[in-house]
């Protein structure tokens, strides 16, 4: 349920300073989109991870509604280039929970190693060192990213 906490954790920071990111979007929208990146950061560090907020697509930074809902990475460890668990497990938990979805080995040089898990509309990329979830995060999302901060990256609520 870690994922779930952080996420509801950044959601609020961010709902908790929205007026000032509203100002701040008017006035100079690199300073607003700072604002987002510096929150990301201070709940990271609640959880020693690095937490990005991303904005992908033009426009998105407006949609004040969706904040901390969709387009996160959640940087756990730069060093890591391996999976503590095969990466098979992650490929059918992933086509289990996510239902629909083609999966892939993703990044495979240096020995290093990766999985993409994607649809048409969205795909999430899971690295050793970190995951980058480019959709919204619905329950089954969520329920896939709780999964992997457990088990592909070996985090637990204190």
């Amino acid at each position: 349920m870690l994922f779930t906490e952080i996420v509801m954790d950044l959601q609020q920071q961010l709902k908790s300073n929205l007026p000032q990111i509203r100002f701040m979007l008017k006035k100079n929208p690199g300073m607003a989109y700072a604002r987002i990146v510096e929150i990301g950061k201070e709940v990271g560090k609640k959880y020693n991870i690095k937490l990005v907020v991303n904005f992908p697509k033009e426009g998105r930074i407006e949609e004040f509604e969706m904040y901390g809902k969709r387009d996160l990475s959640l940087i756990v460890d730069y060093d890591k280039k391996r999976f503590p668990i095969n990466r098979e497990l992650i490929k059918e938990k992933a086509k289990e929970v996510l239902g629909d979805i083609k999966v892939q080995d993703a990044y495979m040089y240096d020995n290093k190693e990766g999985v993409r898990v994607f649809t048409d509309n969205w795909k999430i990329d899971i690295l050793p060192h970190s995951v980058h979830i480019w959709t919204e995060f619905d329950q089954n999302v969520t329920k896939f990213c709780d999964w992997l901060l457990e088990n592909a990256y070996e985090m637990k609520i204190d």
